[in-house]
């Protein structure tokens, strides 16, 4: 069962199964360690329509929501 990365509750663990996302910013995902296959946890979501902050291994990233809805994982 996938779902957007923005559905998920602190705590949660997923793989990433793909991104939808335009070519530019495909690839910056990329660059910060989004990848198909992947394991992130969400560590925190910032009040008010607020970034992510994701934990991709060791690295944690801040990403905003309309980034993270791009991102479609699978719970685990």
């Amino acid at each position: 069962m996938s779902t957007p990365l923005t559905h998920l509750h602190p705590g949660d663990s997923a793989t990433i199964i793909a991104i939808h996302a335009e070519e530019g910013l495909h690839l910056r995902l990329q660059a910060l360690g989004l990848r198909n296959g992947k394991r992130v946890e969400l560590i925190r979501q910032a009040g008010f329509s607020g970034p992510l902050q994701v934990r991709i291994g060791t690295t944690d990233v801040m990403l905003r929501r309309t980034e993270a809805a791009k991102i479609e994982v699978c719970k685990a």
